[in-house]
């Protein structure tokens, strides 16, 4: 069994598909805010030139997922999959983000929740770069069960190194905390 990196994922609130070129204004609509942008290293990604760029990049990386509100269909950020090492069993997750109205609620969790299940189908760690400075996000990941391995890489961004700390979660810690129980009424998208 391969590692499917644009699987369909749904769970209690959030619907989680494949991104495809006609959810441009969709994602684009959450893009624009400049706070989602606010404590990323490319803080300027709310300006259509610089989203066309990411939301490209994204598309042809073939493992981004854009992820919709189940109650209201409305698209509400996205995710992507990458890096995948089988020989070490681990994957990447990132490029993560979301409409400011879902932040401070479940929808992080639980979107993450959904690409963890499906990821430790294949792996035994996932791992998440974030901005150093990037603080919400660094809380997010602690959130979730986030542990900083201690690694920094330094990851060229317009021409700037901008160092990004590294936080890992093992599959047996998913399995034997409360957010690898809360999989109950998580279920693949048929």
């Amino acid at each position: 069994m391969s590692f499917d990196l644009q699987p369909a994922l749904s769970g209690e609130s959030l619907i989680l598909r494949p991104l495809a070129a006609d959810d441009w204004a969709g994602l684009f609509a959450v893009g624009s805010d400049p706070r989602v942008w606010a404590l990323h290293p490319v803080s300027d990604r709310y300006q259509e030139e610089s989203f066309r760029a990411y939301f490209a990049e994204r598309l042809a990386c073939g493992g981004a997922l854009v992820v919709v509100d189940r109650v209201t269909g409305a698209v509400i950020g996205s995710s992507s999959f990458a890096g995948y090492d089988a020989a070490k069993s681990s994957i990447e997750i990132g490029w993560t983000f979301l409409a400011a109205s879902h932040w401070g609620g479940n929808a992080n969790r639980e979107m993450k929740r959904l690409m963890l299940a499906h990821a430790f189908r294949f792996v035994d760690q996932v791992r998440f770069r974030v901005g150093e400075n990037n603080l919400r996000s660094r809380a997010a990941m602690e959130k979730i069960g986030g542990v900083l391995t201690g690694r920094v890489e330094a990851i060229v961004i317009g021409g700037v190194a901008v160092n990004h700390v590294i936080f890992a979660i093992m599959k047996t810690d998913f399995e034997t905390t409360g957010l690898g129980h809360e999989l109950i009424n998580i279920r693949p998208e048929v």
